[in-house]
C-alpha cells in the first residue's frame, strides 16, 4: 500500500510527467497534487465535469460498465483521468509531455498506482 504522497511521487517519476493529482469528483477538490505547468485546482474542477459527463452519457446509453480511464490528447500533452475502482468518487489525473512520454507505460503506471493507493 502507498500513501497519497508516495503515490503522487510515483506518478511524477514517470518519464515525461509534468504533474499529477488525486481528485474528489464529488466536490471537484484536490486531495493532493505534485508538479507544475497546469493550474491543478482548475484542472481538478474541470476534469470532475468530464468524469460526470461521461458517467451521465454512459447511463443514458444504458451501458452497464465502468470507466477504466479517459485519455485526452492535446497537441503537446496527454491528459489521463483514471477513476479509482476501489474508492468511488476519486480519480487520478496526470499530465504528460507528449514529446517525452511513453503513453502505454504511463497508463500502466497510473493503473499500478491506483491498485496501491490507500486513504
Amino acid at each position: 500500500m502507498a500513501t497519497l504522497n508516495e503515490s503522487l511521487n510515483q506518478l511524477q517519476a514517470v518519464e515525461g510527467a509534468l504533474c499529477a493529482a488525486i481528485v474528489d469528483s464529488g466536490s471537484g477538490m484536490l486531495l493532493g497534487s505534485i508538479g507544475t505547468g497546469v493550474d491543478m485546482e482548475l484542472a481538478a474542477a474541470g476534469n470532475t465535469e468530464v468524469v460526470r459527463a461521461k458517467n451521465k452519457t454512459m447511463q443514458a446509453l444504458g451501458l452497464q460498465d465502468t470507466i477504466d480511464d479517459i485519455l485526452i490528447t492535446l497537441g503537446k500533452q496527454y491528459h489521463i483521468i483514471r477513476p479509482l475502482a476501489t474508492k468511488e468518487g476519486i480519480f487520478i489525473y496526470m499530465v504528460l509531455d507528449k514529446a517525452r512520454a511513453n503513453l502505454a507505460l504511463a497508463r500502466r503506471k497510473v493503473q499500478d498506482v491506483e491498485k496501491l493507493i490507500e486513504f
